[in-house]
């Protein structure tokens, strides 16, 4: 036996409980971190050879483990920008530098230049609905974007598509003399026309009315007389260029900004439709026009429709739903998508390296990240106006620090045992 190595192993000893006070009073001075996660610390032995009649006492050694994946309690907020995570999955933040890292801490709040940045001053990445619906990059951080949410002043969009859908009367008289159809644009237009309007809107957000005119043109029959098909046109005007002081909108000031024909077959079902752009001069856009859900049957006429685009209009609010989706709010009642928030994910969380300001990076021992969108591949939810707290116990802490004290004296006491023994040695020689 030696009595160095018993002292020795005192020391390993004293150091073990010392790492241990250390993880206990990063728990302690982070339990009202948001996100963060407990580190423990966890013994193991160190044996040194030893024969029967002589043992020679080894030490221990001491390893962190983090309980990234364990969930911390979820507490909810008055701030909209304040997001936690249900269930597994990371928040993608980028550092100042450029570097992107993973996190719990949801606490955003909107910085100088309306981006949303964490309190560990982390700013949070998402996908931008810019270019469209947003694909998420499954093996890396490509086409991340800080999520901005400063929308401020008047935002307008022109209309691009349209859409009528509903039922022309397949009883109603064919039209044959083509100067009484509202595409030729004279006064005496006739009786045998349906009229729609529709709203949309030019790139200024200013409303632009269309006035739509449905005339029924011909009919095919087969041999036998049996009805096989008929047309309807379709006329487009400028509601502004419509006549003033008559019984009737024509002539307009300005031809038709459309003239479609739609075919039908025997059943009254839509086989075709031609020339459906509207293209307008005025404003300088094209409208492109879906009349595929109408119907020709012996009904009377119906119609219903609607425009894309959105009228000049403040921003009123941010929201962000359980899927990640950033949203503004217009005073109008209208809404527009700007980001999707991604979450990403590792094979082993808890052996993530961690870093200053509560965030973590991928490693060899934790696996690679992969990114998905929130409830997607087994992702938890995104909560807004809620923050998870930190996952510290601590009543298990402080009982944690009492042991780690009692252990460190105990261990000292048997160095202290040892150097007393030592004394004793020294002094046979006097």
């Amino acid at each position: 036996m030696s009595i160095f190595g018993s002292m020795k192993t005192a020391v390993s000893g004293m150091s073990a409980q010392a790492n241990r006070l250390s993880t206990v009073s990063d728990n302690i001075a982070n339990a009202n971190t948001v996100g963060y996660k407990a580190v423990s610390t966890s013994f193991s032995s160190l044996v040194l050879p030893s024969s029967s009649g002589n043992y020679n006492s080894g030490g221990v050694q001491t390893s962190v483990r983090q309980a990234i994946s364990e969930q911390g309690d979820i507490s909810y907020t008055t701030s909209a920008y304040d997001l936690a995570i249900s269930g597994d999955g990371f928040f993608i933040v980028e550092s100042a530098d450029g570097t992107p890292v993973l996190t719990r801490a949801g606490d955003f709040s909107v910085d100088s230049d309306g981006n949303l940045v964490n309190s560990a001053g982390y700013t949070l990445m998402g996908y931008s609905y810019d270019s469209g619906v947003p694909a998420v990059v499954v093996n890396g951080f490509d086409g991340l974007v800080p999520v901005n949410v400063a929308e401020s002043g008047l935002s307008a969009i022109a209309s691009t598509s349209a859409y009528f859908s509903g039922n022309l009367n397949s009883e109603a008289t064919v039209v044959t003399d083509t100067t009484t159809l509202p595409s030729a644009n004279t006064s005496s237009v006739t009786d045998d026309t349906q009229k729609m309007s529709l709203v949309a809107y030019d790139s200024l957000g200013a409303t632009v009315q269309y006035d739509y005119y449905f005339t029924k043109t011909g009919v095919t029959t087969d041999a036998s007389g049996a009805v096989t098909g008929s047309t309807w046109e379709v006329a487009v005007y400028r509601n502004a260029e419509a006549a003033t002081g008559g019984t009737t909108s024509f002539p307009y000031s300005s031809d038709a900004v459309s003239v479609s024909t739609l075919s039908f077959d025997a059943d009254g079902q839509l086989t075709s439709a031609t020339d459906t752009d509207i293209v307008d001069p005025t404003t300088a856009q094209t409208i492109s026009m879906d009349y595929s859900s109408f119907t020709q049957l012996a009904s009377d006429f119906s119609a219903t429709g609607s425009a894309d685009g959105q009228a000049a209009s403040s921003v009123s609010s941010v929201s962000i739903d359980t899927d990640g989706v950033v949203s503004v709010s217009y005073a109008n009642g209208t809404t527009k998508a700007l980001y999707q928030i991604p979450l990403a994910t590792v094979a082993s969380p808890d052996n993530l390296t961690l870093l200053s300001g509560n965030v973590y990076t991928a490693n060899g021992r934790s696996g690679v990240t992969v990114t998905g969108f929130p409830q997607t591949n087994g992702l938890g939810s995104i909560q807004s106006g809620a923050l998870e707290s930190s996952n510290v116990d601590l009543a298990g802490e402080l009982t944690e620090m009492i042991e780690a004290q009692r252990s460190y004296t105990a261990n000292s006491k048997v160095f202290q045992t040892g150097s007393d023994i030592m004394d004793v040695l020294v002094n046979l020689k006097r």
